[in-house]
């Protein structure tokens, strides 16, 4: 990459492929879990993970979706056997879903092969560029922080 006015055009342009090359990378691991999954599907997974459990409204908040559509996701996941629903114990109305022991399975398959594929390119790096790339990401999560974009695991 050019070493310039770090918001140049060329630079953002640089930037950007390197960041294509990583959501490419990225998105691999998906190609290779089993069940099938959808992308939308995996970030609901990913979302209900972060929460032991989660009600389908709060879910449909997460994944800036309505919870109709939510809903409809959620039906296909459960049908999977990667998801469960059960009412609240608080509120009988509310339905609160939560990994199945498949769907936690499906998660951790997903991330091995997620970092075995990320393993392979940093093995084709230098050391020093790798150095590079860690220091440089650590950097910019700061700075997304900082400015206060989310701080979760993308699917």
């Amino acid at each position: 990459m050019r070493q310039a006015d770090p918001l140049s055009p060329e630079v953002l342009d640089d930037l950007e492929a390197g960041i294509g090359a990583l959501l490419v990378v990225w998105g691999r691991s998906t190609e290779r879990i089993k069940p099938k999954v959808s992308a939308s599907q995996l970030r609901a997974l990913v979302v209900v993970d972060r929460h032991d459990a989660i009600t389908l409204t709060s879910l449909a908040d997460e994944l800036g979706s309505i919870p109709s559509v939510t809903s409809r996701l959620c039906d296909r996941l459960q049908a999977a056997g990667l998801l469960v629903r059960a009412a609240s114990a608080s509120d009988r109305r509310e339905v609160m879903l939560r990994l199945s022991k498949d769907g936690r399975r499906l998660l951790r398959q997903f991330r091995r092969e997620r970092q075995a594929d990320i393993k392979e390119v940093l093995g084709a790096m230098s050391p020093r560029s790798r150095g590079a790339l860690l220091t440089g990401l650590g950097a910019f999560y700061a700075a997304a922080t900082e400015l206060g974009l989310p701080d979760e695991e993308p699917a």
